[in-house]
């Protein structure tokens, strides 16, 4: 497997072709520029594009999603427009499966199917639950299926069916269920990392139309190995359920 690296960060590329780019995301590193200036992953990927194909000049790499910057996990790129336009369209009709694992406070009952409007204030970046209907908020749903419990803590599955602006962690903090290590949304203390991670990503290629998997495991600290052997059995079984 190739590795993109780029200061502290190593950057495991997944998949790669004339029309995508598919790469594991570090935790803590943002998926483009922002107000930080710190390095982000779009610019590092256009960077490792450049220079491994000898491209003079700007280099086309389109970002179609995003991932919170202390997220980690698989993030596709379009190397062409035509691969960005389709994959961008089926990000909005929601077109593909993603998968994350998440740690949250408490115990989880059942799968937690959770529905609420999101309102985001362009000022401080924060996401709050606002009544149906509010002007500006937008709808946002996902699934949320426990895995394990131990500690007070619940590893659980989460199926996105929209992709709203940190909703994984405005929904399950708003259920009362918040995020380990978020100190946004939740009581995370400085040095724990978020226990969020976008694990599975299918989707269609954007030319050849065929269905394409690709997976990546949380990282081995953290709240994640308070449940390692139920991680595991979750990737192997997803592995096997797609083949």
């Amino acid at each position: 497997m190739e590795i993109v690296r780029a200061g502290s960060f190593a950057i495991p590329v997944l998949y790669e072709d004339n029309h995508l780019l598919v790469v594991e995301k570090p935790a803590n590193l943002p998926t483009q520029a922002d107000r930080s200036g710190d390095a982000d992953l779009l610019s590092i990927l256009k960077a490792y594009i450049g220079e491994k194909y000898n491209k003079p000049g700007a280099v086309y790499l389109g970002l179609v999603h995003r991932l919170d910057r202390p997220v980690g996990g698989v993030m596709v790129f379009a190397r062409t427009s035509k691969a960005a336009a389709r994959l961008s369209e089926a990000f909005r009709a929601h077109a593909q499966d993603r998968r994350y694992l998440a740690v949250v406070e408490g115990a989880l009952d059942g799968p937690l199917s959770l529905t609420d409007w999101l309102l985001k204030d362009a000022r401080t970046g924060m996401v709050r639950v606002a009544a149906e209907g509010a002007p500006g908020a937008k709808e946002a749903r996902l699934i949320s299926r426990p895995l394990a419990e131990r500690n007070g803590l619940t590893l659980t599955d989460v199926q996105l069916f929209t992709g709203r602006a940190h909703q994984i962690r405005v929904q399950h903090a708003h259920a009362g269920h918040p995020l380990w290590g978020d100190m946004r949304y939740g009581h995370g203390e400085p040095g724990r990392q978020i226990a969020l991670w976008a694990y599975r990503l299918i989707l269609e290629h954007p030319t050849r139309h065929e269905r394409m998997r690709f997976a990546s495991r949380p990282p081995r600290a953290g709240a994640w190995v308070l449940f390692e052997k139920k991680i595991d059995m979750a990737m192997e079984a997803d592995r096997w359920d797609e083949e």
